[in-house]
This record gives structure tokens, C-alpha cells and sequence, in this order.
């Protein structure tokens, strides 16, 4: 059931499709990689999983239902990595980002109505050029060893403590970091500068964090 590691990638993304900064710094990846020809492997850190040994009732009223809708999704991408490989999930992770991230809002409509359900699923596929079979994973909890290891590994790449998305340059031994949690897609300049400062700070053998309270809400069209 697990996709095999069978090419060499400059950069591990570790993405959970509901998290709307992971989704804005993926496009921020996409966008170093275009320039600089990284190749990417779009890998899983499904919050739900992250967070299990947690009460949810610390959380925001809505945060179970949205990792749960993530935990679907990333089955769904654990079935089609199984039979396509790593490199469909490129495609996959842009069709939800799309699917979710770029609707505008309706008055009166939850913003997440219908994310994940058999519809969206199987639209999502199809978007992604994939069968929209594998919808159908999304129940199947046989996934759900895969995408625990998978937040496994992250996570031993950045140590404990951290959220979605989880970046690593030159993998396994590289560079590795949460975030960063940036707020708004850069143009191609801006993600290069970026990409260059989060390289020298994070090489730095006594950097350990840099942080802020948020400044803006996700410059992304269903939260504004």
C-alpha cells in the first residue's frame, strides 16, 4: 500500500489539504521550484493525525470536523499515490487546493459545505486526470497506518512541536522547517527572496525560531 521512494526529490512538501497556510505556502514552493528546477514530493501531515493524542475540546468548535475532512482527503491521495505514484500528487494536491481555497463565498453558506464529500472527492480526481474511483478511499480506514507514518516522518525531520506545512530542502538530512506561515502567495521575485532568507536563517547552525502574531487573514478568495 505504500508509494515507494524511487526517485530523488530536492524538496519534501508535507501538506494537509485543509489547512488553508499550507496551501498558500505550497504555491510559494511551486513557485521556487519553477525557477530554481527543484523537483518536489508532495508528501502527508494530516492533522488529525497530528493531533490525536490531543482533546479536541481545546480546539475551535470546528477544528474536528475540518481535520476530519483533511483525513479524507489525504486517504483519497494515499490511494491514488499507491497505484500512480509520488508524481500525481502534484496535480491531486493543486485540484483540492483549488476546489477549496479559490471559491468565493455564498451568503448564507458554510464555507466548507460539501469540501470532501463524494462529489468533491471524485470532481477533485478528475481535475488531477485520475480515476474517480479512488474516491472511495475516503472511508477506508486501511490508509490511515500510511498517513500516521507519514506525520511520523515529518516529524523526524523537524522534531516535535510543529504544524502543516513542513518543508525539507535536500531530504532526508536537510534542511527542515515548519511553515513558513505566510499569509499571501509572492510573485516569482518575492518568492525567491523568500527562499533565500528562509535558506540562510534556517543553515545557521544556532537558529532556532523566529515568530509573530498574525498580521492579515489568508489573502485566499473563500476566507476574505
Amino acid at each position: 500500500m505504500f508509494a515507494p521512494m524511487s526517485e530523488a526529490y530536492d524538496i519534501e512538501f508535507y501538506w494537509d489539504p485543509i489547512c488553508p497556510f499550507a496551501w498558500i505556502t505550497s504555491r510559494w514552493i511551486t513557485k521556487v521550484a519553477e525557477q530554481r528546477d527543484y523537483r518536489v514530493d508532495w508528501r502527508f501531515i494530516g492533522l488529525r493525525f497530528l493531533n490525536e493524542h490531543r482533546d479536541y475540546a481545546e480546539f475551535p468548535a470546528n477544528y474536528l470536523s475540518l481535520h476530519t475532512m483533511g483525513q479524507r482527503m489525504l486517504r483519497v491521495a494515499a490511494a491514488a499515490r499507491a497505484a500512480h505514484g509520488r508524481p500525481a500528487m502534484a496535480a491531486l494536491y493543486t485540484a483540492y487546493g483549488e476546489s477549496i481555497w479559490h471559491r468565493r463565498r455564498v451568503p448564507g453558506v458554510d464555507v466548507f459545505d460539501g469540501i470532501a464529500d463524494a462529489p468533491h472527492l471524485r470532481s477533485s480526481l478528475q481535475t488531477a486526470g485520475l480515476d474517480s474511483s479512488f474516491a472511495d478511499a475516503a472511508d477506508d480506514d486501511r490508509f490511515d497506518d500510511e498517513l500516521r507514518a507519514e506525520v511520523a516522518t515529518a516529524l523526524s525531520r523537524t522534531g516535535p512541536g510543529v504544524g502543516t506545512p513542513v518543508v525539507v530542502f535536500q531530504p532526508p538530512d536537510g534542511l527542515a522547517f515548519f511553515g513558513p506561515v505566510i499569509s499571501r502567495i509572492p510573485d516569482d521575485a518575492d518568492a525567491l527572496r523568500l527562499w533565500d532568507a528562509v535558506l540562510t536563517l534556517g543553515a545557521w547552525p544556532g537558529f532556532a525560531e523566529i515568530k509573530r502574531t498574525m498580521r492579515e487573514t489568508p489573502q485566499l478568495p473563500l476566507l476574505l
